[in-house]
């Protein structure tokens, strides 16, 4: 459940949320409620708006995924955006912890990504295949636990569970992730990935914006990773 707590920053054209786990960026059909819907009424009563409150979803992030959402308040906004993610120009990066540590330290990962829709998984194929599309990323170890690696993501492209099934596939499935061969879930029902930093220039204003946010409390496995990452 979003709060205001949850915003990581905001002015008159965007505000960027903390998504937690099990939380729908946008309403589906079956009319669950999603953070666009909470900011909506949380905006509304704020702000004092007699209206209906404009918020234009930028990007999503899947359900049982946490972190950064961004949202724009203006069409102005939203239309630029739309055109910034399209031409790549909004860095998306995504903390990762893993069932097993990748070969190499660091790399970059090009796939083809194909969706099944009546599964709702992705298959990532080392060569084009049918109407699979290219999905390219950048990773990088940045520590590790007894049991756990955690994963650094500079995303290039944004297919359907790409991160997902990129790791999956070089055999390192995200910790709780069952649908990509985790081998136990997590207690939350989530995966452990998170959206940790979105930069890009200000849509309107062109000023650089770099949000980073804070990973889930009470998981014992990533307060241990975010206090060692500070300690850096």
């Amino acid at each position: 459940m979003f709060t205001i707590k949850d915003i990581l920053y905001e002015d008159n054209h965007l505000i960027i949320v903390n998504k937690h786990v099990g939380d729908l960026v946008q309403s589906d059909p079956d009319g669950t409620e999603a953070i666009e819907d909470q900011i909506k009424a949380m905006i509304k009563i704020r702000d004092h708006k007699p209206g209906a409150v404009f918020l234009g979803v930028a990007h999503r992030i899947d359900r049982p995924v946490s972190g950064a959402v961004i949202f724009a308040k203006t069409s102005k906004a939203l239309a630029r955006l739309n055109e910034m993610i399209r031409n790549k120009q909004v860095k998306k990066t995504y903390w990762a912890i893993t069932e097993e540590r990748p070969v190499e330290e660091e790399g970059s990962l090009h796939h083809w990504i194909a969706r099944n829709a009546k599964t709702n998984r992705s298959h990532a194929y080392q060569k084009p295949k049918g109407d699979a599309k290219e999905a390219l990323l950048d990773y990088r170890v940045l520590g590790a636990s007894t049991n756990y690696t955690l994963v650094e993501v500079d995303l290039k492209t944004g297919r359907h569970h790409q991160i997902r099934a990129q790791l999956s596939a070089i055999g390192c499935s995200i910790k709780g992730d069952l649908k990509y061969g985790a081998k136990r879930s997590n207690k939350d029902g989530g995966i452990s990935l998170h959206s940790r930093r979105v930069e890009f220039l200000h849509p309107v204003g062109g000023k650089p914006i770099s949000v980073t946010a804070p990973t889930p409390k009470g998981d014992g496995l990533w307060d241990f990773f975010e206090c060692a990452q500070s300690d850096n």
